[in-house]
């Protein structure tokens, strides 16, 4: 993807948990309810991405984040997409957690993190919108 080329992103309006389960546990309910969850299965791990607010006392967590929605769908032969947004957020010393969905991209940072976040990806021309609703 040329440098020249630039995304518009959605700040979403909820803060998210990632937690770490057995590699043999099920799903949980609490991990597929609210707008947005991924679940991956590996051989070591079951992760879950959900609505911090859902995880149950307990379950190992990292909570704080939230998340930019990439706006698409995005066709799969288009390249350096994530690499366009992970650049400037290490260049601004933001970390991240991605996941892909089968039309887009998502980016979650700390929430301490969003406004430094926010800042460097404009910065490098990539359009921010607080929310899907912000868009006309």
């Amino acid at each position: 993807m040329p440098d020249a080329v630039r995304l518009r992103l959605f700040l979403l309006d909820y803060r998210l948990a990632v937690c770490r389960l057995g590699p043999h546990h099920e799903v949980p309910e609490w991990a597929v309810g609210g707008a947005f969850s991924s679940v991956t299965r590996t051989s070591t791990e079951l992760s879950v991405v959900c609505r911090e607010e859902a995880v149950p006392d307990g379950i190992r967590r990292e909570s704080g984040w939230r998340i930019f929605q990439v706006e698409g769908p995005l066709d799969f032969a288009l390249t350096g997409i994530l690499a366009s947004i992970a650049r400037p957020l290490a260049e601004a010393g933001v970390s991240l957690f991605a996941v892909s969905t089968f039309d887009t991209d998502y980016v979650m940072v700390r929430e301490r993190d969003v406004e430094a976040a926010v800042r460097a990806l404009r910065a490098v021309g990539h359009r921010v919108s607080a929310s899907r609703s912000d868009v006309r």
